[in-house]
């Protein structure tokens, strides 16, 4: 289809759009002007109302607790970096391009200049085009606010309103530097589904798009001391090197600073996250006003899971080629004195902070191992070796017989070190030694685990399911395998652990006999 081809047809379906907006909307012409005016009092005292009245359209199902919820923070905070992570048809674009922009424009009067970020600049528009069909053609908005629209065309990405407010849309990655309307900058700023699953591996680009926000996106607002800046990155995060995981990992850091200082900030960070069910188990909805758990559960079992939990859930997976995803298994973990062996294995690279650093307490019990602790960071050994005197002191380690070893070659020389280092700080020693097993090849090494998961012999610790050290290491086991690039200094130190564990309780369960010697001939 041609280009010209492809604007007739948008436009065709804008125009029809109109129309159905226009036949939504009706009013009651009979409304006293006293009636009238009570209703929208009432209407403008709760967004939900508010929004299911005069978008008809959108609001085939009634709103969802957490649109509400998100609505309200929104409403309330002039200065705001909000995170908005929704499951996929969780009408997150409903909301955050339209219909909470219009409540602060129509009810607020504290939305002037509206840029609206599109994954691509035809999609930009597209999302701008229903702001505009709204305001020319909502019966109801016309009837209770007035004749809205002026000049412009969302088909050129930006219009202006009766009384100087305006919308603009551009793609992803568009310099918005000098956007302004008049003397007033943009004050509410969204950035609607702009990941894309294509790039999510150049990690040059992700970067890039992260900088893109938290400088030239963010630049773009007025610096002033009581200016409005409200800033809202809407995705559902799909892949842990997405701009959404990036985004989020950034905005909780600075939320743990700002914890861990007690410092207060007039910007206020959030990061919004709503997954499509509740637990697993009984597939409860999030927003049981749309779908049922049937639904969701028939929707899990339709799938490939995988699909389903990148798409609706913010868990990242990757379907691995050895270990596969259906053999990562997280359960309840035994208190540390029940364990027939306890090992803390560390593979810390010999590169500075290129490579990962991986140090991972493992117990087993039978023939089961359990992956308790992990750290597993592009950070320096003396960052792993604070972990791990940290996680002695809060694990109160020293009340279990543990092994605490690391691969060889240097590593009495130089790596030991830093965790003696970090042992002079804190008064006391942590027995780090290093491992003596052979160094065969890594490939055939970290393969011959495979066997343990398939069995179901390996559980990771249900408590750490969050942890971003232990879904790192899940990632290096499912992206493992021959010839990749990808990181494997998690599932190298996994494998140490696992084979000096079975060293060990080979030993604890061999029975010596002992007897008369018998002579024999040969």
């Amino acid at each position: 289809m041609s280009a010209d081809k492809k604007y007739q047809k948008l436009v065709a379906d804008y125009d029809k759009h109109c129309l159905r907006v226009a036949q939504a909307t009706t009013i009651n012409i009979h409304e006293s002007p006293h009636d009238k005016l009570k209703r929208i009092k009432m209407l403008e005292r709760d967004y939900v109302k508010w929004f299911e009245y005069y978008f008809p359209n959108y609001a085939k199902n009634k709103c969802a607790s957490f649109q509400g919820e998100l609505a309200n923070f929104i409403i309330k905070h002039r200065t705001i970096r909000t995170l908005v992570e929704w499951f996929r048809s969780a009408a997150k674009s409903v909301h955050v391009c339209l219909g909470i922009p219009m409540f602060l424009y129509l009810v607020k009067n504290e939305l002037h200049f509206m840029l609206l970020f599109g994954e691509t600049e035809p999609k930009a528009k597209q999302l701008l085009s229903g702001l505009q069909s709204e305001l020319q053609h909502n019966n109801r908005i016309k009837n209770d606010y007035g004749l809205k629209f002026q000049q412009g065309d969302w088909a050129d990405g930006n219009f202006t309103t009766t009384d100087g407010v305006k919308f603009m849309a551009l793609g992803f990655m568009q310099n918005p530097r000098g956007a302004r309307e008049g003397a007033q900058r943009p004050d509410y700023i969204v950035c609607d589904d702009v990941d894309d699953k294509r790039h999510v591996n150049n990690d040059r680009m992700m970067r890039e798009a992260v900088d893109f926000i938290t400088e030239d996106i963010w630049g773009a607002f007025d610096a002033a001391i009581n200016g409005i800046e409200r800033f809202i990155f809407a995705n559902n995060n799909f892949h842990k090197n997405s701009i959404t995981n990036r985004l989020k990992i950034y905005f909780k850091d600075v939320l743990k600073k700002r914890k861990d200082r007690n410092e207060k900030s007039s910007t206020v960070y959030k990061v919004h996250s709503v997954t499509a069910v509740k637990d697993l188990v009984t597939f409860d909805p999030s927003w049981p006003e749309k779908t049922t758990a049937a639904y969701w559960r028939q929707k899990w079992e339709d799938m490939p899971r995988r699909s389903f939990l990148r798409e609706y859930m913010h868990r990242h997976v990757e379907e691995g080629k050895i270990f596969k995803f259906d053999d990562i298994l997280f359960g309840k973990t035994q208190p540390l004195s029940r364990y027939d062996a306890l090992c803390f294995y560390g593979d810390l690279s010999y590169k500075a902070q290129a490579d990962f650093k991986a140090m991972i307490l493992v117990g087993k019990k039978g023939r089961d191992f359990h992956v308790l602790l992990a750290y597993v960071r592009q950070k320096s050994r003396a960052d792993c070796a604070a972990w791990l005197y940290d996680a002695y002191e809060k694990y109160k380690l020293q009340s279990h017989n543990i092994s605490y070893i690391i691969e060889g070659l240097f590593a009495m020389d130089e790596f030991v070190n830093d965790f003696d280092t970090e042992g002079d700080k804190r008064g006391y020693y942590i027995p780090v030694v290093a491992s003596k097993r052979a160094k065969d090849n890594k490939y055939d090494r970290i393969e011959s685990m495979a066997g343990f998961f398939e069995r179901r012999n390996v559980t990771f610790n249900e408590n750490m399911k969050d942890n971003a050290d232990m879904q790192e290491l899940i990632s290096q086991l499912l992206a493992f395998e021959k010839g990749s690039a990808a990181h494997d200094d998690g599932p190298d130190a996994l494998h140490g652990a696992f084979s000096t564990l079975n060293q060990f309780t080979t030993a604890k369960h061999f029975e010596y006999a002992f007897g008369e010697r018998i002579n024999q001939h040969y």
